[in-house]
């Protein structure tokens, strides 16, 4: 992604000294470009502060915080990934929300409570829900209805009763799971209430009932014909071959309902559907992700820093935010708003299974190491999908993987106990 300057009027180079008067916010993607549009009410609203909006690839960013907190050059504000708040925390970056939120008018109980959990890091809140994220079924339903079959499957029974009569039918490989995707394992892991790490955090539990209930599920899949073991890489045309009806079920997110109703054909607009995952014993958990707002302890405006993330969290700057993105928004009130021409969110045929679904979030472990831990269960499922090697093979393969990764996070934690 090439990088792009954006700075809210007045312009302001980049390299400029502080302002007590400025308020600096770094943002991401399409996130950055359209924040300058998103805070002209704040502007209006504070028309003396001069905020200066600065655009980071995605790609780059992660590294750009580290320097910056190690630099003591932090910005005020920045949009930040969920699954990068425990590191930022335990550098001891960022500063604790708690105490401000009911003069923000704020309160836990109006965002979706799984979203809100990533925010909160050894019991302190250290972020706001920008948007959040999860993982559902897209499906055609004429294809199920044809395999007879009236409702998308509420539970794991009835997802293999479908997938199997598609099979049988005029689906050979009913369901698309992309091996290099490690959000559709991580959600089945989620659904079961054994934890993904032990102990704190200190160890792996990929050899636990939990998670080998959910890895044999997911192998089970390929292992009966009902999935290819392909990457999304391997697939040409994702919407022309679910369009074809190549395929019949696939785990995505949000985005895939402006790209489905784009890029299907008219005729087919009526034949696609969302609908929550199927758990265990009926509709089941799903990730929390998702983007935060977070203010520096360094900054020098930290109530003013706390105005703006509780400007962007309104309910009616949500709803632009969303319109302009396709974000969801975190705050249940946003989806109850009505739209222009259009159903509020709640009410929308393809975006309700979403708010179902954020209903059934669970967040991932709070450690810093999280994301190099969900890299190796992605790189050991596909291993197993290909290798045929049995989930208890997997589990204790990746336990010991992992075991690896947290060691120092073990060290540590061990030291601060002596002291």
């Amino acid at each position: 992604m090439k990088r792009r300057r954006l700075l809210a009027a007045p312009l302001l180079a980049a390299c400029s000294p502080e302002r007590d008067d400025e308020l600096r916010f770094w943002a991401m993607g399409r996130e950055a470009e359209v924040a300058p549009q998103l805070l002209r009410g704040f502007e209006r609203e504070h028309p003396g502060v001069r905020l200066r909006i600065e655009a980071l690839p995605w790609t780059a960013a992660h590294e750009k915080l580290l320097t910056a907190i190690a630099g003591d050059a932090t910005p005020d504000v920045a949009q930040m990934g969920n699954t990068w708040l425990p590191e930022m925390a335990q550098l001891g970056a960022l500063e604790p929300l708690d105490d401000q939120l009911p003069e923000l008018g704020l309160y836990a109980g109006e965002h979706f409570d799984g979203i809100w959990q990533t925010n909160r890091i050894q019991d302190r809140l250290v972020g706001l829900p920008w948007y959040v994220d999860t993982r559902l079924l897209f499906y055609r339903r004429d294809l199920l209805a044809q395999a007879g079959f009236a409702h998308p499957p509420q539970d794991w029974a009835q997802w293999r009763a479908a997938l199997q009569a598609l099979h049988r039918g005029a689906v050979p490989r009913p369901m698309l799971l992309p091996t290099n995707e490690f959000e559709p394992l991580l959600a089945l892991a989620l659904q079961q209430p054994d934890e993904l790490l032990r102990e704190g955090g200190r160890h792996g539990n990929f050899s636990g009932t939990g998670f080998q209930k959910a890895l044999g599920f997911y192998l089970d899949m390929f292992r009966q014909g009902w999935a290819p073991g392909v990457t999304n890489n391997q697939v040409a045309n994702l919407y022309q071959e679910f369009a074809r009806g190549r395929f019949a079920c696939y785990i995505s997110g949000p985005w895939n309902i402006g790209e489905f109703k784009r890029r299907l054909p008219a005729d087919l607009q009526g034949a696609w559907a969302t609908a929550p995952l199927p758990g265990p014993d009926g509709w089941g958990a799903s990730v929390a992700g998702g983007a935060s707002l977070v203010v520096f302890k360094r900054s020098r405006r930290k109530a003013l820093a706390a105005r703006l993330i509780a400007y962007l969290s309104r309910p009616n700057v949500q709803l632009q935010f969303y319109a302009l993105t396709g974000n969801l928004p975190p705050r249940r009130a946003t989806w109850a708003l009505p739209r222009d021409g259009a159903p509020a969110l709640r009410d929308d045929p393809h975006a309700a299974a979403f708010a179902m679904q954020l209903e059934r979030t669970r967040p991932t472990p709070a450690v810093p190491e999280w994301e190099r831990i969900a890299q190796e269960m992605q790189l050991a499922a596909a291993r197993g999908v290909h290798e045929g090697s049995s989930a208890a093979e997997i589990g204790r393969s990746l336990d010991a993987r992992v075991d690896g990764i947290l060691a120092k996070r073990r060290w540590v934690l061990d030291r601060e106990a002596r002291a």
